[in-house]
């Protein structure tokens, strides 16, 4: 008993040296940033703090993410693609039950299990109708902010009525601009750390999501930027602009300029408390945007030269503004142009602070480190996906690409009648999609939107799909802290459905074939004995 006690002594201190030699982690999220509404790719918004990250770290030129905000999350959190979550169509939306299955290995638990201190600061999104879907269930030891979006800028801080602003599961009444009070919780975070241990700090600003509202000092500097911004030549991205200006609308171009340069603000606050402790050339900073910007109307974002924007699948809507800051490891003003998707974010970071994960399902994504520190050579081997079904029921965007094709695909699906639009793109040599070669090449066609179905078929029958409004008389909490049911009030396992056996459940799964999923993680084409094999 004494010599095991002494060796699991010997081991914790072990782990506790090497990891304060290991790298600090930030990882900072925008919530819609266009892709030329930055500084350095010569936008017309002032950003100093992101043109700081981009020059003093490596540029990311071809990150991806997925079209929407929760699916995006749960791929960082993850590793893993949102349609094997059920969290792929739609959002979490505040009269939604789900969440991201908590056998799901999350990114701040391999930090939490290597020794770091854990902190979220901002939008979480990943699901609150359980205390198991929660952030400080999740690997965060130190939660602030809210659970859902769209709480506005400013107290109090409300999602459908309900108040959404809590510090670890109590309410909280703190006054200011949200992104102020991020920036100040994250840095107040940082000076009163263990110095003695690197930490693993997540920061998801609302910023610039919609419904936009700045400081007047910031509305007033931007009241005169130019709101004729180029079309993003998507059918209803534009179509939403026409529509605004024949209504006579004010364009949201100045105030979201405005919310954007608070947000660069709180970034660069962010930055100098790393300096002013002495820690940032260990600390690495990653900065991206969950989908490309809100170009239509109401959004107000620019991601121009690309096509279209958030909630489509052209590049405007999956290719994101993108900068990794490591200066202890990373040479300045780089840039990487490999395929570098958001499911890889979590093998990186492993592969960067020398972590190991821990077990988890298999990931989606692979380390990209060697490339962003050396400049490696990294092609990609396997297709991407992703789909969005938002915000109309049953209208869908899909991409599948590689590093030669791209395809796109817009799908209606009414009551009797479903209706395909194929855009097909040589990705690497028309990066801003141009030139649709569908009709040139309807071999390729075939075999990418096949591998669009199979892809599809991951997806669990009850993940998310875009609903707008909640089920009939639903009613919104008045304080969003007290909405998640408590653990012990929970059965121990994740309930088994309607089915009366394992057999019989695994048989259904099969006969529902590419409608869907009925078991977790199970993949269609592998059955034996009407059992599935897991990917």
């Amino acid at each position: 008993m004494i010599k095991r006690l002494v060796s699991t002594i010997l081991l914790l201190v072990g782990v506790h040296a090497h990891a304060s030699e290991r790298p600090n982690v930030i990882i900072m999220l925008a919530d819609d940033l266009g892709w030329a509404d930055v500084g350095y790719r010569g936008g017309d918004i002032d950003t100093p703090s992101l043109d700081r990250l981009a020059s003093e770290g490596v540029e990311l030129g071809r990150f991806y993410t997925t079209p929407i905000c929760s699916p995006t999350r749960a791929a960082l959190m993850t590793g893993r693609n949102p349609i094997r979550l059920g969290i792929a169509y739609a959002v979490i939306m505040p009269w939604s039950n789900n969440g991201v299955h908590p056998d799901e290995r999350f990114l701040p638990e391999a930090f939490l299990d290597a020794g770091y201190q854990t902190a979220m600061v901002g939008k979480w999104h990943l699901g609150h109708a359980q205390q198991t879907y929660h952030p400080n269930e999740r690997g965060f030891e130190h939660f602030y902010g809210h659970l859902h979006t769209e709480v506005g800028y400013f107290p109090p801080f409300a999602n459908q009525g309900g108040k959404d602003f809590q510090r670890n599961g109590v309410s909280i009444e703190d006054d200011g601009y949200e992104t102020d009070l991020i920036a100040r919780e994250a840095s107040r975070y940082i000076r009163e750390r263990d110095p003695a241990r690197p930490f693993f700090l997540y920061m998801p600003f609302l910023a610039p999501h919609t419904p936009l509202e700045a400081p007047p000092e910031l509305i007033e500097k931007y009241k005169d930027i130019e709101t004729d911004l180029p079309p993003a030549r998507s059918y209803y991205t534009d179509g939403t602009r026409r529509t605004s200006a024949l209504m006579m609308r004010e364009s949201a171009r100045p105030l979201y300029a405005a919310v954007v340069d608070a947000m660069d603000q709180a970034i660069g606050q962010v930055l100098d408390t790393l300096d002013a402790e002495g820690i940032a050339k260990n600390t690495l900073v990653l900065f991206f945007s969950d989908n490309g910007g809100a170009a239509y109307s109401v959004g107000g974002a620019n991601n121009a030269p690309l096509r279209g924007g958030k909630g489509e699948t052209f590049e405007g809507g999956i290719r994101v503004v993108a900068t990794m800051r490591w200066p202890e490891r990373i040479a300045s003003g780089g840039r990487m142009d490999e395929i570098m998707t958001v499911m890889d974010v979590f093998p990186t970071l492993m592969e960067a602070a020398d972590i190991e994960a821990g077990e988890h399902f298999p990931w989606d994504g692979s380390s990209l480190w060697p490339a962003i520190e050396t400049g490696a050579s990294a092609p990609r081997s396997d297709d991407v996906f992703f789909v969005s079904e938002t915000p109309i029921y049953g209208q869908f965007n899909f991409t599948v690409f590689d590093e030669e094709w791209k395809l796109v695909q817009e799908v209606e699906q009414d009551q009797l009648t479903v209706s395909i639009t194929n855009h097909l793109f040589r990705i690497a040599d028309d990066p801003n999609e141009y030139h649709n070669l569908a009709a040139e090449h309807p071999d390729i066609v075939q075999a990418y939107a096949d591998r669009v179905r199979h892809w599809r078929a991951l997806h669990p029958i009850q993940g998310t799909r875009s609903a707008l409004v909640p089920p009939p008389g639903w009613r919104a909490p008045k304080d969003w802290a007290t909405y998640p049911q408590a653990i012990e009030d929970l059965q121990p396992d994740a309930a088994f459905g309607m089915p009366p056996s394992t057999v019989i459940k695994h048989l259904l799964d099969m006969q529902h074939g590419e409608r869907g999923r009925l078991v977790y993680d199970c993949e269609t084409r592998w059955y034996l004995a009407g059992l599935c094999t897991k990917n």
